[in-house]
């Protein structure tokens, strides 16, 4: 069969050509998605990625352009009028009547280290770390305490994966684009 490959996106579908049928079919599913996730990870970065971030930390409201412009310091309203665009191509926001809209949520690239609880976005390690710490923590208060090699290497292992975890967190959360 003779097939022209043509990348070709509606409703966030690719397409691929039939010359023998002369008409477009939709690619499989999971080939689609994929392709999609690994676009739109090429897509969310920079600006466009901290437009997204806000949108997600203020999921349940309406946002302008002006808004968005003046709360991440962007030099002009058309700089964020056109990732917020950018990001209603990509079929993650919807613009009704000037405002837009958080209409899909990704987990792509870095984002994928953060959990939305709440209306937070918290980094995944977070949760680790302060299941390690009340391990730790309980482990000091529940044992009696003796100079031991039991109880020196409990501490050491308990202590160096706090403390990898909490660094963990801290780092993510400082790289964050808002």
């Amino acid at each position: 069969m003779n097939k022209v490959h043509i990348t070709a996106y509606l409703n966030s579908h690719e397409y691929t050509y039939d010359l023998s049928s002369h008409h477009f079919k939709r690619e499989s599913q999971n080939m689609s998605h994929s392709n999609e996730l690994i676009r739109l990870e090429s897509e969310l970065r920079g600006n466009t990625l901290r437009i997204y971030w806000y949108f997600l930390s203020h999921s349940n409201e309406p946002v302008g352009v002006r808004r968005v412009q003046r709360e991440l310091a962007l030099s002009s309203p058309s700089v964020a009028s056109h990732h917020m665009q950018k990001l209603q191509r990509l079929g993650l926001l919807e613009n009704r009547r000037g405002e837009y809209f958080l209409i899909e949520k990704v987990k792509v690239g870095f984002l994928k280290l953060f959990i939305e609880m709440g209306g937070l976005l918290l980094p995944r390690y977070l949760f680790y770390a302060v299941f390690f710490t009340a391990m730790l923590l309980t482990y000091l208060l529940v044992y009696p305490q003796t100079l031991s090699g039991h109880n020196l290497i409990s501490l050491m292992f308990g202590s160096i994966a706090c403390l990898i975890l909490w660094i963990e967190t801290i780092r993510i959360r400082r790289e964050a684009p808002f």
